[in-house]
């Protein structure tokens, strides 16, 4: 850590942010509904995995979302639009709601399923942090930044991450660990982290090697 003179910590690597006291792990709609439409899906499922694994066996929290949509009756201008696109519908009276909220399409994956102790939170938006109260029940038990992996990067993992940053919260990246429908808006998307520098980039062997280093006690908390 960096201290600046008026006493502000300032993590620098990985490892500073990897505290499982102090950092959460944001799985991100990891659904079956939307896992199906997702190329690659299943390597992506497997990393996730490897980091939800490596979270539990830190002690880490560990937070899920799900992505649903409202009925008929409930669906405004902005969710319209928005179906209208991702079903290319020119009537919105075309318009199928795909998330509905208990249905089976918008499970988390029977690989992932989070546990009693973990914290599920359903959205209408892009963003995890936009209308939920994840950043509230974060900084309510002293959770000062998120490792985020799941799908898909260039639709709601970029707008959280810069969401996160500009909250106050530290975010970490898992590169591998995070899927995408769209190859070139993808890497757009991881461009523009890079760029704007606040993030940090990891892979998912990275964040269980820096886990367990801490677990071993080879870093100080």
């Amino acid at each position: 850590m960096i201290r600046s003179t008026t006493g502000i910590e300032i993590p620098q690597t990985l490892h500073d942010w990897c505290d499982p006291q102090r950092m959460a792990l944001l799985v991100y709609d990891m659904q079956v509904g939307i896992c199906r439409q997702i190329p690659g899906a299943q390597a992506v499922i497997e990393r996730v995995g490897i980091v939800l694994d490596a979270a539990r066996q830190s002690g880490m929290r560990v937070a899920f979302t799900r992505h649903i949509s409202l009925p008929r009756k409930w669906m405004g201008m902005t969710q319209l639009r928005t179906a209208m696109a991702w079903q290319k519908k020119g009537d919105p009276d075309l318009v199928d709601s795909w998330f509905p909220r208990d249905a089976e399409a918008t499970a988390i994956i029977p690989e992932l399923a989070p546990r009693a102790d973990e914290a599920v939170f359903d959205k209408i938006t892009m963003s995890a942090f936009d209308s939920t109260p994840l950043a509230l029940a974060l900084r309510d038990v002293g959770v000062r930044a998120i490792a985020i992996a799941g799908i898909a990067m260039e639709i709601g993992i970029e707008p959280t991450v810069r969401q996160a940053t500009d909250g106050g919260f530290g975010a970490v990246v898992i590169e591998d660990a995070c899927g995408f429908g769209n190859r070139e808006a993808r890497d757009r998307s991881m461009a523009t982290l890079r760029y704007i520098g606040e993030a940090v980039v990891t892979d998912s062997a990275g964040f269980r090697e820096a886990l367990t280093d801490r677990r071993d006690g080879l870093i100080s908390g």
